[in-house]
């Protein structure tokens, strides 16, 4: 017996919408819209508004500080051994003096051209010059030690940039804050947030006795329901508890606590000054000990310090002072003004979108999908704003921008499939599809390239717009354009 040849079956074409819903791009399109609007819409935690995007202080209203540091880099010149200079020059200007690169050393404190030059001689270096800042081991320090101490405020709207010269010097930091006041934001970030404790020996005379590095764990502000007096708790390091023993003991603060008060200052200011109390005087001359806690007054004026000691406490302090080198606000009604001019900017961008294409192509069928490409892209962007990217006014020229070179994109794909209005044989139709999309490729490598830079300088509001520039880009390479391509092959197939 003959076997009878298996036909192979034909694959079967969809055409229309049947199409569309198959097709991989358009399915992703698809589910990227509807986890964007989960990540934007979802109620999550206790959030202000009905969305969860996080706006900058230009739209939420807020503060920002730009502060200097008071530190210089000092360049000799080489070959020299810069361990050894930097060792001098620390023990002759009597502060902390560190290698940083070859030829370049970091000087904690400002100091005069004729100071740092007659140092570096004194070094055997021959002084060349010498910069406002820091290096960028101190930078990222500062960077982060921010960041802590903003962190504590309980918001995460915060932005801090090291803004650095063609040098690699760090001159300035930049920190923003949306949503908290320029009185608070100055007396969180706007010092250098020093602890010292210092024992009173004879008369007015203090001696040193720790930092604030010491401290291991602080406590929350508490107040004292019996006098209503506010106070931070906080524990020192064994090696901290034992220096104060030492220097209790030496002075006599433990024989007779009236005659020696304790000192506490944050930033050369007095923040607690009261003898030792009699049991714990009794306490620390027979051992150490490792908690202690500073009263800082009544009333909101008592319980603001506390907060602020206990801030700087817990993040620690700058590596190098710091001086308000300028700063400005936002109002929270200015904010809101901002966000609808926002919204009409963005409606009216789409609408004249949707006219110019209309105009082009005398084409009703082509203006709806052009126009929710576009806004496909814009709420794939907002989605993953939420997560790694604030809103401020810079972001959102970014969102508009992506919505206007995402049009002419749009643009050059069905000019480059269109032929009298219709569309070619699939074949030939792939074909131009294929090249169109090569030339957007292309384009967008450029914009990509040119934005690059922007990101890795890290200025604060052009980074941001970078961000937002190169996602969309990318979003509409890798999906929203493949996706149109198809969806505009379907509707002129039908005229």
């Amino acid at each position: 017996m003959k076997r009878t040849p298996v036909q192979k079956r034909e694959k079967k074409e969809y055409h229309g919408a049947a199409a569309l819903i198959r097709d991989p791009y358009v399915i992703i399109a698809a589910i990227l819209v509807a986890a964007s609007l989960i990540a934007i819409f979802a109620p999550v935690g206790d959030r202000d508004g009905i969305t969860n995007l996080q706006f900058g202080l230009d739209l939420e209203g807020g503060s920002w500080i730009q502060l200097e540091f008071q530190a210089d880099v000092v360049t000799v010149q080489t070959p020299v051994d810069i361990y050894a200079v930097a060792k001098s020059m620390s023990d002759t200007l009597d502060c902390t003096v560190k290698p940083i690169d070859i030829g370049k050393v970091e000087v904690d404190k400002k100091f005069t051209e004729a100071e740092l030059k007659a140092a570096a001689a004194k070094a055997g270096a021959v002084y060349i010059s010498s910069e406002a800042g820091v290096g960028s081991d101190t930078a990222d320090s500062v960077k982060r030690i921010l960041e802590s101490k903003v962190n504590s405020l309980g918001t995460s709207d915060v932005k801090v940039n090291v803004l650095t010269s063609i040098n690699g010097v760090a001159q300035y930091v930049r920190v923003e804050l949306a949503g908290v006041d320029m009185q608070e934001a100055q007396e969180i970030v706007g010092k250098q947030g020093l602890f010292e404790i210092r024992i009173q020996t004879t008369g007015e005379e203090t001696e040193h006795v720790l930092y604030g590095d010491s401290v291991i764990a602080v406590q929350t502000p508490q107040k004292d329901p019996a006098t209503g007096v506010w106070g931070v708790g906080f524990t020192l390091d064994d090696t901290g508890a034992k220096a104060f023993q030492k220097e209790c003991i030496e002075t006599g603060a433990t024989r007779n606590p009236q005659a020696h008060n304790i000192n506490m200052y944050l930033d050369s200011e007095v923040v607690y000054s009261a003898p030792l109390s009699y049991e714990l005087a009794a306490q620390i001359a027979l051992h150490p000990v490792n908690s202690l806690s500073a009263s800082t007054g009544v009333g909101e004026e008592g319980k603001q310090k506390a907060q602020e000691l206990e801030v700087h406490l817990r993040a620690g302090a700058l590596p190098v002072e710091v001086e308000i080198a300028g700063s400005g606000s936002t109002s929270a009604a200015l904010g809101d003004y901002f966000k609808i001019v926002c919204v009409i900017a963005g409606i009216a961008a789409l609408a004249a979108v949707a006219l110019t294409v209309y105009l082009r192509y005398r084409v009703a069928a082509i203006v709806l999908p052009m126009v929710l490409t576009n806004v496909t892209e814009i709420v794939i962007l907002l989605g993953i704003a939420v997560f790694i990217q604030q809103l401020d006014l810079a972001a959102i020229a970014a969102l508009i921008a992506v919505l206007g070179t995402g049009i002419d994109q749009l643009v050059i794909i069905t000019d480059e499939v269109m032929h009298e209005g219709r569309v070619p044989s699939k074949v030939l139709y792939l074909k131009r599809l294929k090249r169109a999309l090569v030339i957007i490729m292309t384009s967008a490598a450029t914009v990509i390239i040119a934005m690059f830079p922007l990101i890795i300088m890290d200025l604060s509001t052009l980074k941001g717009f970078a961000i937002i520039n190169i996602l969309g880009i990318l979003i509409g390479v890798l999906i929203t354009r493949p996706a149109y391509g198809r969806i505009v092959m379907e509707i002129l197939a039908k005229r």
